[in-house]
């Protein structure tokens, strides 16, 4: 059994990532994740997951549990036992399809009905507006009205990532950690799967206005 430092602290956090069929959930944690890319991935059906290990800083160990969520799961009633005791989310709309846009509130509204956190709280989201490589014109290029939607339905920033040229993944899921240290949220119980290491992207951000503001 791996000995914990003398000071370091570790917390496991669980993480959803969801949002309609094909929006790129799968692609984005094994981009993630793995740190590859693949345009042949199957639908996910029901429910999968990945862990990756981020060194916070140098007193702090997280460990990140993504649970890639299918699309079509919104419409059971299997997702409240997937959202059980996650701390954080994702939620991922694609920006060639703009139905998948005008899904995301439903999504979140699912979310925001079957989980809080024990304070009460919603559980802190960021919004996906992926494959962005592709070079549409669409909503995401008027930063304001992303960050009103955004404000308006409560997720805490934004980002337009593409899994395939991995841009803005992992800028994504630290501003997703940062809101969650700093609520407070308590880990859920660890598991033993492979332990994967982080690997970190240098590229700044598009946007992401609330960790720009706080």
């Amino acid at each position: 059994m791996r000995k914990q430092p003398p000071g370091q602290h570790e917390h496991l956090y669980k993480l959803l990532v969801i949002g309609d069929l094909g929006v790129g959930k799968t692609s984005i944690i094994k981009r993630y994740v793995h740190h590859n890319f693949s345009p042949h991935y199957r639908a996910t059906i029901g429910v999968d997951f990945a862990l990756k290990v981020l060194s916070w800083d140098s007193e702090t160990v997280v460990r990140l549990q993504l649970w890639d969520i299918a699309g079509q799961e919104r419409f059971g009633n299997m997702t409240r036992v997937y959202y059980r005791e996650a701390v954080g989310a994702f939620i991922v709309f694609d920006v060639t399809r703009p139905a998948t846009f005008e899904a995301v509130t439903k999504w979140k509204e699912d979310l925001d009905t079957k989980l809080t956190l024990p304070n009460g709280k919603l559980v802190p989201t960021v919004l996906l507006a992926n494959k962005c490589d592709q070079g549409q014109e669409l909503l995401v290029n008027n930063g304001l009205k992303m960050e009103q939607f955004c404000e308006d339905n409560g997720f805490v920033g934004w980002f337009e990532t593409s899994a395939k040229e991995n841009k803005n993944i992992d800028e994504a899921a630290r501003c997703l950690v940062k809101h969650i240290i700093a609520g407070g949220s308590e880990p859920v119980q660890p598991i033993k799967p492979d332990v994967i290491k982080p690997h970190l992207n240098s590229s700044k951000p598009i946007r992401c206005s609330a960790c720009f503001r706080s």
